[in-house]
């Protein structure tokens, strides 16, 4: 049995954290650092495409209550892919590499920490495990077809859509 829509991100989410981790620990490893955060930038780009073009659109149609906070969660998500398009195109050598990295664990932290203390219960509260068994599915699925590099046509468009919004 495919795993729920939430179940699924929330696993993404602690792949995603692992990464944040994995590059903290190598303070002192340039080279390594700009090898996790390719990891992270491509971990990302999936992630922010199946939440922007299949979770949260559904999230906002099963209930509308949450509105606002997709809303929020598709401008963090912007400022994530905005991040990840510019470090894929630095040097882990660049001086801003490492900040501007840091910055994108501290909005990516924030925003997961919302998704799953404040919207995730929610919406477990308010939809059927058929629904988010089906939807998990959806997303897994999405997973395998999903851009891997911000610079990828689709994964622009995405970050355009969401500038156009």
């Amino acid at each position: 049995m495919p795993t729920d829509a939430i179940d699924l991100l929330v696993e993404d989410h602690r792949k995603i954290r692992g990464l944040f981790q994995e590059f903290q620990d190598a303070s002192s490893d340039t080279r390594k650092r700009g090898q996790v955060v390719k990891q992270i930038i491509e971990a990302l780009t999936v992630h922010t495409y199946i939440e922007n073009e299949c979770m949260y659109p559904e999230a906002r149609r099963l209930l509308p209550d949450l509105n606002e906070a997709v809303l929020e969660s598709y401008e963090e998500h912007h400022v994530a892919d905005v991040l990840g398009f510019e470090l894929a195109m630095m040097s882990p050598d660049d001086e801003h590499f490492e900040a501007k990295t840091m910055v994108l664990i501290e909005v990516v932290t924030h925003h997961i920490e919302e998704e799953e203390q404040e919207w995730f219960p929610k919406l477990r509260a308010g939809v059927g495990p058929e629904q988010l068994q089906d939807l998990g599915a959806r997303l897994a699925d999405m997973m395998k077809k999903a851009p891997r590099k911000p610079t990828a046509p689709r994964a622009l468009k995405k970050a355009m859509d969401a500038v156009k919004a």
